[in-house]
């Protein structure tokens, strides 16, 4: 059974019910954010928009301290703060509806954070509307900088909303800063088809994307009976239509199936997404980044690699193969492994400031 802190008592006593308290209530304050707190679970009542969160984590005990929300988002990982010591960490969060999966239930109104960890204890937090992108404010060379990360895929890459799975999106925003959030709208079962014709996904994403803002597209695990040139048409369609919102589109190959040949490697069409048609994905997905200047993640050579690393037996903690005999599916281990390596990609294509980002 987990432990809760002082800290995190007291919230149960004082937020016995949730609370309407404004959302900018708490910071600062003496732990009167812990009114909006109980059993682990603090709720602000806040409509669809961007917030900023500040914990103040810590207490009278050694303790170790995550925070997760809204769909299963993994927010911030595990921090360690030593007895008698405090520490804050903050981070930006979307809120939408539905919460999750665009096509999936709408989830609860407001904005719920969990506490969690292997020894939680929060002192205080506070969540604030976060602040439009400041006029003016740009890298060198006149390029906005991301506030908002948009992600377009399938099931790969959503929120999911139940154990075993998670997508690598879900886990991505652990390793973000304040200042840039994650709008998860990958959705299960998706192709660039399917996405492009359905109300709720491409025609909802796209009048939400502002100028600056990045749009990772990662679509191709259910492009099973799409030919070439229509795959190809959809992607640019996709490129064009952020582009034309201002926003800075990116490319990325999709993760390999853990599927190995006989040698011991990832050499095979199932592995590597070569459709029934003979559709190459991931060579098509680098073919329209080089043609269009966009930038490409390519999570496909970077997946293989690592998968063919661990072998047979130790790639399996990273897929679904135990508890579902699953080889396409991430586990919450898996999914965070790879969204690691998407930030290290955003970093190094210099799409998000290293600053913006934890490390470790």
């Amino acid at each position: 059974m987990r432990r809760f802190s002082i800290a995190v008592v007291a919230a149960v006593t004082l937020g016995t019910a949730l609370s309407s308290v404004p959302a900018h209530a708490g910071g600062g304050n003496g732990g009167r954010g812990l009114a909006h707190c109980t059993a682990g679970t603090c709720h602000f009542d806040v409509p669809p928009g961007t917030y900023d969160v500040r914990v103040t984590l810590g207490g009278k005990a050694a303790s170790g301290t995550s925070v997760s929300g809204e769909t299963r988002r993994s927010l911030l990982p595990e921090t360690a703060v030593p007895a008698g010591e405090l520490v804050t960490r903050s981070f930006t969060v979307n809120v939408r509806t539905p919460e999750g999966e665009p096509t999936g239930p709408e989830g609860t109104p407001g904005l719920d954070l969990r506490i969690g960890g292997s020894a939680p204890a929060l002192a205080d937090i506070s969540v604030t509307r976060a602040l439009p992108r400041a006029l003016g404010s740009a890298r060198a060379g006149g390029t906005p900088i991301a506030r908002q990360i948009f992600l377009v895929g399938d099931s790969t890459v959503c929120d999911q909303p139940g154990d075993p799975y998670s997508g690598w999106g879900q886990q991505l925003p652990q390793y973000l800063r304040k200042g840039v959030s994650v709008a998860n709208y990958a959705d299960s079962g998706e192709s660039t088809v399917s996405y492009l014709g359905n109300p709720r996904l491409w025609a909802t994403v796209r009048p939400l994307i502002r100028p600056g803002d990045l749009v990772l597209v990662q679509l191709a695990h259910n492009d099973k009976t799409t030919d070439e040139a229509t795959y190809r048409a959809n992607l640019e369609t996709l490129v064009a239509g952020v582009r034309e919102r201002g926003g800075q589109p990116v490319l990325v190959t999709p993760i390999v199936r853990r599927w190995f040949s006989p040698d011991g490697t990832l050499n095979n069409g199932t592995a590597l997404l070569v459709n029934g048609l003979g559709v190459d994905h991931p060579a098509v997905i680098r073919s329209v980044a080089a043609a269009h200047g966009v930038p490409l993640i390519d999570l496909t050579a970077e997946t293989k690699a690592l998968v063919e690393s661990l072998g047979v037996e130790g790639s399996k903690a990273l897929y679904l193969t135990n508890e579902a005999r699953d080889n396409t599916h991430t586990s919450v281990r898996g999914a965070t492994v790879y969204a690691a390596l998407v930030r290290d990609e955003l970093v190094t294509r210099h799409l998000v400031p290293k600053g913006m980002v934890r490390v470790g």
